[in-house]
């Protein structure tokens, strides 16, 4: 889209030219993802080649709102105050950024679905913090339609955000097959105030895994105990890996959820 970004390591995706105005919107450009991230679609193509029939590419996609607090903000801060301050004084520059980066959203989506992904996670990190009536004015519209874009590609979709009790009703109206949550709600709450129409993916603390194997244990068994055997719960952290953790604990960890039969693991 034309925008100047770094990732550091440390810090994550700093934009060092962040879109502010409604020139910086109209300036940014609209490329087919098949022709902006090629990398990314033979990635899934070659995943795809590898694994069986019974297995499925879960591909990602960033959600709006966040992309847009990175586009605005320009680097990751608590608080994002840059972009929300654009977002309640300047609501035009607002939904015209959304809007273009829910045209640039569908592409790509849509350029995952036909590379082989099965099922596309709408990734939207931060959107815990704003309250329900900011999310359902400013950024449930977009993730609707983005949503919408991949049921109709052929793809399931989940829609994941985090610091999202709050949200969950109206993520829920937004769209996704299935709804992931993080650590900070009771996982069983959760899914009833979703509906279980809709599946359900969660929702351990990834700071777990840095404590004793004991302690994992007793975490995963808590979120798996909650969950009763439902049909339609996909089990997952409540947010990314952090680095430090020990790989042998994830092993033991996706063994313990394969072999769970509702007794304590080892």
């Amino acid at each position: 889209m034309g925008l100047q970004t770094e990732l550091d390591p440390a810090r994550g995706p700093i934009v060092s030219n962040p879109v502010r105005t409604l020139q910086d919107v109209t300036a940014l450009r609209v490329q087919a993802a098949d022709e902006a991230t090629p990398f990314v679609m033979e990635a899934i193509r070659m995943v795809k080649k590898e694994l069986s029939q019974q297995q499925a590419v879960i591909a990602i996609a960033g959600g709006p709102f966040t992309l847009a607090l990175y586009m605005i903000e320009g680097i990751p801060t608590r608080e994002y105050s840059t972009a929300k301050a654009l977002m309640y004084q300047h609501p035009d520059i607002w939904h015209a950024l959304m809007n273009k980066i829910t045209d640039v959203l569908i592409s790509y989506v849509q350029a995952e679905t036909r590379a082989g992904a099965d099922a596309i996670q709408l990734f939207d990190s931060n959107v815990g913090i704003l309250g329900p009536g900011a999310y359902t004015h400013f950024v449930q519209p977009y993730s609707q339609r983005v949503l919408a874009a991949i049921k109709q590609a052929g793809a399931q979709s989940i829609h994941f955000g985090t610091a999202n009790a709050s949200l969950l009703t109206a993520m829920a109206e937004a769209g996704g097959d299935v709804l992931g949550v993080d650590w900070r709600v009771d996982i069983d709450q959760a899914w009833q105030q979703i509906g279980f129409e809709h599946g359900i993916m969660g929702n351990l603390d990834p700071t777990l895994l840095l404590a004793p194997w004991e302690t994992v244990v007793e975490g995963t068994e808590n979120v798996l105990n909650r969950i009763q055997r439902r049909p339609g719960h996909i089990f997952n952290l409540g947010h990314a890996i952090h680095p430090a953790t020990n790989p042998d604990h994830l092993r033991r960890l996706v063994d313990m959820v394969h072999s769970y039969n509702g007794h304590a693991a080892n």
